[in-house]
Protein backbone atom coordinates (compact mmCIF):
# COMPACT_ATOMS: atom_id res chain seq x y z
CA UNK A 1 0.00 0.00 0.00
CA UNK A 2 1.04 3.60 -0.43
CA UNK A 3 2.18 5.53 2.63
CA UNK A 4 -1.28 6.84 3.46
CA UNK A 5 -4.72 5.83 2.29
CA UNK A 6 -5.64 9.34 1.42
CA UNK A 7 -3.65 12.51 0.99
CA UNK A 8 -6.72 14.62 1.68
CA UNK A 9 -7.46 17.84 0.00
CA UNK A 10 -3.80 18.56 -0.57
CA UNK A 11 -4.48 20.98 -3.28
CA UNK A 12 -1.55 23.32 -4.38
CA UNK A 13 -1.84 26.66 -2.59
CA UNK A 14 0.43 28.77 -4.74
CA UNK A 15 2.41 31.85 -3.82
CA UNK A 16 4.81 32.21 -6.69
CA UNK A 17 7.43 34.79 -7.30
CA UNK A 18 10.11 35.98 -9.65
CA UNK A 19 11.39 34.18 -12.73
CA UNK A 20 13.93 35.89 -14.93
CA UNK A 21 13.98 34.89 -18.63
CA UNK A 22 17.03 32.75 -17.95
CA UNK A 23 15.18 30.93 -15.14
CA UNK A 24 11.96 30.32 -17.07
CA UNK A 25 10.95 26.68 -17.03
CA UNK A 26 11.11 25.04 -20.47
CA UNK A 27 8.00 22.84 -20.48
CA UNK A 28 7.46 20.70 -23.55
CA UNK A 29 3.97 19.37 -24.25
CA UNK A 30 2.32 16.84 -26.51
CA UNK A 31 -0.36 14.16 -26.56
CA UNK A 32 0.15 10.42 -26.85
CA UNK A 33 -1.48 8.32 -29.53
CA UNK A 34 -4.04 7.22 -26.94
CA UNK A 35 -4.97 10.73 -25.84
CA UNK A 36 -2.88 11.25 -22.69
CA UNK A 37 -1.47 14.72 -22.03
CA UNK A 38 2.29 14.84 -21.53
CA UNK A 39 4.43 17.57 -19.98
CA UNK A 40 8.21 17.21 -19.91
CA UNK A 41 11.02 19.25 -18.38
CA UNK A 42 14.59 18.15 -19.09
CA UNK A 43 16.80 18.48 -16.02
CA UNK A 44 20.32 17.10 -16.28
CA UNK A 45 21.78 18.34 -13.00
CA UNK A 46 21.30 14.97 -11.31
CA UNK A 47 21.01 11.41 -12.70
CA UNK A 48 17.36 11.13 -11.66
CA UNK A 49 13.96 10.87 -13.32
CA UNK A 50 10.69 11.79 -11.65
CA UNK A 51 7.49 10.62 -13.32
CA UNK A 52 3.93 11.22 -12.26
CA UNK A 53 0.73 9.92 -13.86
CA UNK A 54 -2.41 11.74 -12.70
CA UNK A 55 -6.04 11.00 -13.48
CA UNK A 56 -9.38 12.74 -13.11
CA UNK A 57 -10.07 10.27 -10.34
CA UNK A 58 -10.28 12.25 -7.11
CA UNK A 59 -13.07 12.18 -4.56
CA UNK A 60 -15.34 14.30 -6.75
CA UNK A 61 -15.77 11.23 -8.98
CA UNK A 62 -17.09 9.04 -6.16
CA UNK A 63 -20.71 8.00 -6.20
CA UNK A 64 -22.89 9.74 -3.64
CA UNK A 65 -23.82 6.45 -1.96
CA UNK A 66 -20.25 5.10 -1.71
CA UNK A 67 -17.75 7.91 -1.17
CA UNK A 68 -14.29 6.48 -0.59
CA UNK A 69 -14.04 4.26 -3.70
CA UNK A 70 -11.54 6.67 -5.27
CA UNK A 71 -9.24 6.45 -2.25
CA UNK A 72 -9.35 2.67 -2.11
CA UNK A 73 -8.70 2.35 -5.84
CA UNK A 74 -5.53 4.44 -5.62
CA UNK A 75 -4.33 2.68 -2.48
CA UNK A 76 -4.67 -0.75 -4.09
CA UNK A 77 -2.78 0.02 -7.29
CA UNK A 78 0.45 -1.26 -5.73
CA UNK A 79 -1.23 -4.18 -3.96
CA UNK A 80 -0.50 -6.59 -6.78
CA UNK A 81 -0.73 -7.08 -10.54
CA UNK A 82 -1.59 -10.06 -12.70
CA UNK A 83 2.11 -11.01 -12.55
CA UNK A 84 3.41 -9.73 -9.20
CA UNK A 85 2.24 -9.76 -5.59
CA UNK A 86 2.42 -6.76 -3.28
CA UNK A 87 5.56 -8.15 -1.64
CA UNK A 88 7.18 -8.82 -5.02
CA UNK A 89 6.51 -5.22 -6.08
CA UNK A 90 8.13 -3.92 -2.90
CA UNK A 91 11.15 -6.17 -3.37
CA UNK A 92 11.65 -5.14 -6.97
CA UNK A 93 11.43 -1.43 -6.11
CA UNK A 94 14.02 -1.93 -3.36
CA UNK A 95 16.35 -3.78 -5.74
CA UNK A 96 16.09 -0.92 -8.23
CA UNK A 97 16.50 1.82 -5.58
CA UNK A 98 13.23 3.30 -6.89
CA UNK A 99 10.57 5.09 -4.89
CA UNK A 100 6.83 4.85 -5.50
CA UNK A 101 4.24 7.26 -4.10
CA UNK A 102 0.53 7.87 -4.42
CA UNK A 103 -1.56 10.92 -3.61
CA UNK A 104 -5.10 12.11 -4.09
CA UNK A 105 -7.29 15.08 -3.44
CA UNK A 106 -10.77 16.23 -4.34
CA UNK A 107 -10.04 16.48 -8.08
CA UNK A 108 -7.28 14.05 -8.97
CA UNK A 109 -5.42 10.90 -8.02
CA UNK A 110 -1.99 9.89 -9.18
CA UNK A 111 1.06 7.71 -8.84
CA UNK A 112 4.63 8.99 -8.82
CA UNK A 113 7.92 7.20 -9.45
CA UNK A 114 11.44 8.39 -8.69
CA UNK A 115 14.22 6.36 -10.29
CA UNK A 116 17.81 6.67 -11.42
CA UNK A 117 17.97 7.83 -15.01
CA UNK A 118 20.41 5.10 -16.02
CA UNK A 119 18.46 2.74 -18.29
CA UNK A 120 19.59 -0.26 -16.26
CA UNK A 121 17.50 0.95 -13.32
CA UNK A 122 15.07 3.22 -15.13
CA UNK A 123 13.60 0.75 -17.61
CA UNK A 124 12.56 -2.03 -15.19
CA UNK A 125 11.17 0.56 -12.76
CA UNK A 126 9.05 2.12 -15.52
CA UNK A 127 7.90 -1.32 -16.67
CA UNK A 128 6.75 -2.02 -13.11
CA UNK A 129 4.82 1.25 -12.94
CA UNK A 130 3.19 0.60 -16.32
CA UNK A 131 2.10 -2.85 -15.16
CA UNK A 132 0.65 -1.50 -11.91
CA UNK A 133 -1.43 1.07 -13.78
CA UNK A 134 -2.63 -1.27 -16.53
CA UNK A 135 -2.99 -4.62 -14.75
CA UNK A 136 -3.87 -4.18 -11.07
CA UNK A 137 -5.72 -7.18 -9.68
CA UNK A 138 -7.16 -5.61 -6.51
CA UNK A 139 -6.90 -8.72 -4.30
CA UNK A 140 -9.97 -9.20 -2.14
CA UNK A 141 -7.92 -9.87 0.99
CA UNK A 142 -5.94 -6.65 0.58
CA UNK A 143 -9.10 -4.70 -0.12
CA UNK A 144 -10.43 -5.95 3.22
CA UNK A 145 -7.18 -4.86 4.88
CA UNK A 146 -7.32 -1.37 3.37
CA UNK A 147 -10.98 -0.97 4.32
CA UNK A 148 -10.12 -1.93 7.90
CA UNK A 149 -7.33 0.63 7.99
CA UNK A 150 -9.61 3.25 6.48
CA UNK A 151 -12.22 2.56 9.17
CA UNK A 152 -9.56 2.91 11.85
CA UNK A 153 -8.46 6.25 10.35
CA UNK A 154 -12.06 7.47 10.34
CA UNK A 155 -12.51 6.56 14.02
CA UNK A 156 -9.29 8.34 14.93
CA UNK A 157 -10.37 11.37 12.92
CA UNK A 158 -13.42 11.76 15.14
CA UNK A 159 -11.04 12.63 17.99
CA UNK A 160 -9.36 15.35 15.93
CA UNK A 161 -11.31 18.60 16.35
CA UNK A 162 -9.50 20.35 13.49
CA UNK A 163 -10.23 17.55 11.05
CA UNK A 164 -13.87 17.36 12.14
CA UNK A 165 -14.21 21.09 11.65
CA UNK A 166 -12.63 21.05 8.19
CA UNK A 167 -14.97 18.30 7.01
CA UNK A 168 -18.03 19.99 8.45
CA UNK A 169 -17.09 23.27 6.79
CA UNK A 170 -16.73 21.57 3.41
CA UNK A 171 -20.17 19.99 3.78
CA UNK A 172 -21.67 23.39 4.64
CA UNK A 173 -19.94 25.15 1.74
CA UNK A 174 -20.68 22.59 -0.95
CA UNK A 175 -23.83 20.78 0.14
CA UNK A 176 -24.77 18.19 -2.52
CA UNK A 177 -21.96 19.26 -4.89
CA UNK A 178 -19.31 16.60 -5.69
CA UNK A 179 -16.68 18.70 -3.92
CA UNK A 180 -18.31 17.69 -0.63
CA UNK A 181 -17.99 13.95 -1.22
CA UNK A 182 -14.58 13.70 0.46
CA UNK A 183 -16.17 15.07 3.62
CA UNK A 184 -19.00 12.51 3.44
CA UNK A 185 -16.84 9.38 3.69
CA UNK A 186 -18.03 7.42 6.71
CA UNK A 187 -17.90 3.93 8.14
CA UNK A 188 -21.12 2.80 6.42
CA UNK A 189 -20.00 3.98 2.97
CA UNK A 190 -16.62 2.27 3.35
CA UNK A 191 -18.16 -1.03 4.46
CA UNK A 192 -20.42 -1.06 1.38
CA UNK A 193 -17.54 -0.77 -1.09
CA UNK A 194 -16.87 -4.02 -2.97
CA UNK A 195 -14.09 -5.21 -5.24
CA UNK A 196 -16.45 -4.73 -8.19
CA UNK A 197 -16.88 -1.06 -7.18
CA UNK A 198 -13.12 -0.59 -7.23
CA UNK A 199 -12.77 -2.35 -10.58
CA UNK A 200 -15.52 -0.23 -12.14
CA UNK A 201 -13.94 2.96 -10.83
CA UNK A 202 -10.52 2.00 -12.20
CA UNK A 203 -11.91 1.09 -15.62
CA UNK A 204 -13.89 4.33 -15.85
CA UNK A 205 -11.28 6.79 -14.59
CA UNK A 206 -7.78 5.36 -15.03
CA UNK A 207 -7.82 5.82 -18.78
CA UNK A 208 -5.35 7.34 -21.21
CA UNK A 209 -7.88 10.01 -22.23
CA UNK A 210 -7.91 11.26 -18.64
CA UNK A 211 -4.23 10.80 -17.88
CA UNK A 212 -1.68 13.57 -17.39
CA UNK A 213 1.90 12.31 -17.56
CA UNK A 214 4.53 14.63 -16.08
CA UNK A 215 8.24 13.92 -16.48
CA UNK A 216 11.09 15.92 -14.94
CA UNK A 217 14.61 14.63 -15.13
CA UNK A 218 17.71 13.45 -16.88
CA UNK A 219 16.28 12.05 -20.11
CA UNK A 220 15.85 13.17 -23.72
CA UNK A 221 12.66 14.22 -25.46
CA UNK A 222 12.70 10.96 -27.40
CA UNK A 223 12.95 9.00 -24.16
CA UNK A 224 10.11 11.03 -22.66
CA UNK A 225 7.86 10.31 -25.65
CA UNK A 226 8.54 6.60 -25.43
CA UNK A 227 7.97 6.51 -21.66
CA UNK A 228 4.66 8.36 -21.90
CA UNK A 229 3.41 5.84 -24.48
CA UNK A 230 4.65 2.95 -22.37
CA UNK A 231 2.76 4.18 -19.29
CA UNK A 232 -0.56 4.84 -21.01
CA UNK A 233 -0.90 2.50 -24.01
CA UNK A 234 -2.43 -0.38 -22.05
CA UNK A 235 -4.77 1.62 -19.80
CA UNK A 236 -8.53 0.89 -19.93
CA UNK A 237 -10.37 2.43 -22.88
CA UNK A 238 -13.03 4.08 -20.74
CA UNK A 239 -15.86 6.28 -21.93
CA UNK A 240 -15.25 9.20 -24.26
CA UNK A 241 -16.15 11.78 -21.64
CA UNK A 242 -17.05 12.04 -17.99
CA UNK A 243 -19.97 14.01 -16.66
CA UNK A 244 -18.85 17.64 -16.25
CA UNK A 245 -18.43 18.95 -12.74
CA UNK A 246 -21.20 21.52 -12.20
CA UNK A 247 -20.40 25.11 -11.26
CA UNK A 248 -20.47 26.12 -7.61
CA UNK A 249 -22.71 28.95 -6.53
CA UNK A 250 -21.59 30.98 -3.55
CA UNK A 251 -24.52 31.33 -1.14
CA UNK A 252 -25.79 34.73 -0.05
CA UNK A 253 -25.88 33.42 3.53
CA UNK A 254 -23.39 30.94 4.94
CA UNK A 255 -24.39 28.04 7.15
CA UNK A 256 -23.62 27.55 10.85
CA UNK A 257 -22.71 24.37 12.70
CA UNK A 258 -21.67 23.58 16.27
CA UNK A 259 -19.76 20.35 16.92
CA UNK A 260 -19.33 19.36 20.54
CA UNK A 261 -15.83 18.50 21.69
CA UNK A 262 -14.34 18.35 25.15
CA UNK A 263 -11.11 20.17 25.83
CA UNK A 264 -9.75 23.59 26.67
CA UNK A 265 -9.69 24.89 23.08
CA UNK A 266 -12.45 25.87 20.68
CA UNK A 267 -11.63 25.51 16.99
CA UNK A 268 -13.19 28.00 14.59
CA UNK A 269 -13.52 27.68 10.82
CA UNK A 270 -14.99 30.14 8.32
CA UNK A 271 -15.18 29.66 4.57
CA UNK A 272 -16.98 29.96 1.25
CA UNK A 273 -16.46 28.78 -2.36
CA UNK A 274 -14.62 31.44 -4.38
CA UNK A 275 -11.67 30.71 -6.62
CA UNK A 276 -11.20 28.75 -9.85
CA UNK A 277 -7.77 27.95 -11.28
CA UNK A 278 -8.48 30.04 -14.37
CA UNK A 279 -10.28 32.79 -12.45
CA UNK A 280 -9.78 36.33 -13.83
CA UNK A 281 -9.54 37.54 -10.21
CA UNK A 282 -6.90 34.95 -9.30
CA UNK A 283 -3.98 37.30 -8.73
CA UNK A 284 -5.80 40.13 -6.91
CA UNK A 285 -7.40 37.60 -4.56
CA UNK A 286 -4.19 35.67 -3.89
CA UNK A 287 -2.07 38.77 -3.33
CA UNK A 288 -4.77 40.28 -1.11
CA UNK A 289 -4.93 37.13 0.95
CA UNK A 290 -1.27 37.48 1.89
CA UNK A 291 -2.22 40.73 3.61
CA UNK A 292 -5.35 39.38 5.28
CA UNK A 293 -4.24 35.99 6.58
CA UNK A 294 -1.70 34.30 4.34
CA UNK A 295 1.38 36.25 5.39
CA UNK A 296 2.08 34.64 8.75
CA UNK A 297 3.02 37.16 11.42
CA UNK A 298 2.72 39.95 8.83
CA UNK A 299 -1.00 39.37 8.26
CA UNK A 300 -3.88 41.49 9.51
CA UNK A 301 -5.52 38.55 11.24
CA UNK A 302 -2.36 37.64 13.16
CA UNK A 303 -1.83 41.22 14.25
CA UNK A 304 -5.44 41.73 15.37
CA UNK A 305 -6.23 38.36 16.92
CA UNK A 306 -2.83 37.29 18.29
CA UNK A 307 -0.54 40.29 18.68
CA UNK A 308 -3.00 42.92 19.95
CA UNK A 309 -5.34 40.70 21.97
CA UNK A 310 -3.55 37.41 22.66
CA UNK A 311 -6.59 35.36 21.65
CA UNK A 312 -4.75 32.64 19.70
CA UNK A 313 -1.34 31.23 18.94
CA UNK A 314 -2.08 31.35 15.24
CA UNK A 315 -4.75 32.26 12.69
CA UNK A 316 -4.51 32.03 8.93
CA UNK A 317 -6.50 32.23 5.72
CA UNK A 318 -5.97 30.59 2.36
CA UNK A 319 -7.52 29.94 -1.04
CA UNK A 320 -7.70 26.45 -2.55
CA UNK A 321 -8.35 27.05 -6.26
CA UNK A 322 -9.96 24.22 -8.22
CA UNK A 323 -11.65 23.64 -11.58
CA UNK A 324 -14.83 25.10 -10.12
CA UNK A 325 -14.91 27.50 -7.20
CA UNK A 326 -12.50 26.26 -4.56
CA UNK A 327 -12.70 27.29 -0.95
CA UNK A 328 -11.54 30.37 0.89
CA UNK A 329 -10.97 29.39 4.50
CA UNK A 330 -9.98 30.96 7.82
CA UNK A 331 -8.98 28.72 10.72
CA UNK A 332 -7.91 29.29 14.33
CA UNK A 333 -8.20 27.88 17.82
CA UNK A 334 -8.64 29.76 21.06
CA UNK A 335 -9.44 29.15 24.72
CA UNK A 336 -13.07 28.22 25.23
CA UNK A 337 -13.91 31.32 27.24
CA UNK A 338 -12.50 33.56 24.50
CA UNK A 339 -14.19 31.93 21.51
CA UNK A 340 -16.93 34.52 21.08
CA UNK A 341 -14.44 37.38 21.35
CA UNK A 342 -11.98 35.78 18.92
CA UNK A 343 -14.73 35.12 16.38
CA UNK A 344 -15.92 38.73 16.62
CA UNK A 345 -12.41 40.07 16.03
CA UNK A 346 -11.98 37.79 13.01
CA UNK A 347 -15.31 38.89 11.56
CA UNK A 348 -14.54 42.57 12.10
CA UNK A 349 -11.09 42.22 10.52
CA UNK A 350 -12.48 40.39 7.49
CA UNK A 351 -15.32 42.87 7.05
CA UNK A 352 -12.91 45.80 7.18
CA UNK A 353 -10.57 44.17 4.67
CA UNK A 354 -13.41 43.43 2.25
CA UNK A 355 -14.61 47.04 2.54
CA UNK A 356 -11.23 48.78 2.35
CA UNK A 357 -8.61 46.34 1.07
CA UNK A 358 -4.92 46.65 1.93
CA UNK A 359 -2.82 49.76 2.26
CA UNK A 360 -0.18 50.62 -0.33
CA UNK A 361 2.54 49.53 2.09
CA UNK A 362 0.82 46.21 2.79
CA UNK A 363 0.38 45.52 -0.91
CA UNK A 364 4.02 46.29 -1.63
CA UNK A 365 5.16 44.00 1.18
CA UNK A 366 2.93 41.17 -0.05
CA UNK A 367 4.31 41.40 -3.57
CA UNK A 368 7.90 41.50 -2.34
CA UNK A 369 7.37 38.38 -0.26
CA UNK A 370 5.60 36.42 -2.98
CA UNK A 371 8.17 37.35 -5.58
CA UNK A 372 11.17 36.79 -3.34
CA UNK A 373 10.06 33.37 -2.16
CA UNK A 374 9.72 31.79 -5.57
CA UNK A 375 13.17 30.19 -5.99
CA UNK A 376 12.58 27.98 -2.95
CA UNK A 377 9.44 26.61 -4.58
CA UNK A 378 11.27 25.24 -7.60
CA UNK A 379 14.52 24.07 -6.04
CA UNK A 380 13.96 20.36 -6.66
CA UNK A 381 12.55 18.15 -9.38
CA UNK A 382 9.75 17.02 -7.09
CA UNK A 383 8.61 20.56 -6.34
CA UNK A 384 8.72 21.45 -10.03
CA UNK A 385 6.76 18.28 -10.78
CA UNK A 386 3.89 19.53 -8.63
CA UNK A 387 3.53 22.69 -10.69
CA UNK A 388 4.00 20.94 -14.02
CA UNK A 389 1.32 18.36 -13.29
CA UNK A 390 -1.02 21.10 -12.09
CA UNK A 391 -0.63 22.93 -15.42
CA UNK A 392 -1.57 19.74 -17.23
CA UNK A 393 -4.53 18.97 -15.03
CA UNK A 394 -6.14 22.37 -15.49
CA UNK A 395 -5.04 22.96 -19.09
CA UNK A 396 -3.14 26.08 -18.09
CA UNK A 397 -0.51 27.42 -20.49
CA UNK A 398 3.21 27.37 -19.72
CA UNK A 399 3.02 31.14 -19.34
CA UNK A 400 0.87 30.65 -16.26
CA UNK A 401 4.02 29.56 -14.47
CA UNK A 402 6.65 31.52 -16.35
CA UNK A 403 4.73 34.81 -16.26
CA UNK A 404 3.40 34.41 -12.75
CA UNK A 405 5.83 36.95 -11.28
CA UNK A 406 4.86 39.54 -13.87
CA UNK A 407 1.21 38.99 -12.97
CA UNK A 408 1.94 39.35 -9.28
CA UNK A 409 3.99 42.50 -9.82
CA UNK A 410 1.22 44.03 -11.96
CA UNK A 411 -1.52 43.68 -9.32
CA UNK A 412 -2.79 47.12 -8.27
CA UNK A 413 -4.43 48.33 -5.11
CA UNK A 414 -7.62 49.06 -7.04
CA UNK A 415 -7.74 45.52 -8.43
CA UNK A 416 -7.37 43.95 -4.97
CA UNK A 417 -10.06 46.16 -3.47
CA UNK A 418 -12.44 45.55 -6.37
CA UNK A 419 -11.98 41.75 -6.41
CA UNK A 420 -12.45 41.34 -2.68
CA UNK A 421 -15.57 43.51 -2.62
CA UNK A 422 -17.16 41.61 -5.51
CA UNK A 423 -16.18 38.06 -4.62
CA UNK A 424 -16.31 37.81 -0.83
CA UNK A 425 -18.87 38.68 1.79
CA UNK A 426 -18.87 38.21 5.54
CA UNK A 427 -22.49 37.04 5.42
CA UNK A 428 -21.64 34.34 2.85
CA UNK A 429 -18.96 32.76 5.06
CA UNK A 430 -20.10 29.48 6.59
CA UNK A 431 -18.97 28.96 10.16
CA UNK A 432 -18.10 25.81 12.09
CA UNK A 433 -17.34 25.81 15.79
CA UNK A 434 -15.78 22.74 17.44
CA UNK A 435 -15.76 22.82 21.21
CA UNK A 436 -18.15 23.24 24.15
CA UNK A 437 -21.59 24.60 23.41
CA UNK A 438 -21.53 28.39 23.78
CA UNK A 439 -23.39 29.86 26.73
CA UNK A 440 -26.85 31.25 25.86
Amino acid sequence: MFANWRAGAALLLISLGWLTPAQAVDIQRWQTAHGAKVLFVASHDNPLLDVRVDFDAGNRRDSADKPGVSDLTLTLLDAGTDALSEEAIKARLADLAAQLSGSSDIERAGVGLRTLSDPAQREPALALLADMLARPNFPAALLAREKAQMLTALREAEDDPAGRGERALRRLMYGAHPYALSARINADSVRRISRDDVLRFWRAHYTARRAVVSLVGDISRADAERIAEQLTARLPAGADALKPIPPVSAPAQGGREQLLHSGTQTHLFLGMPVLRRDDPDYFPLLVGNYVLGGGGFDSRLMKEVRDKRGLTYGVSSHFSPMEQAGEFEIALSTRNAQADTALKVVEDTVAQFIAEGPSEDELAQAKRHIIGGFPLRLDSNLKLMGYVSMLGQYDLPNEWLNRYPDKVAAVTLAQVRDAWKRRLSLAALSQVRVGPKPAP
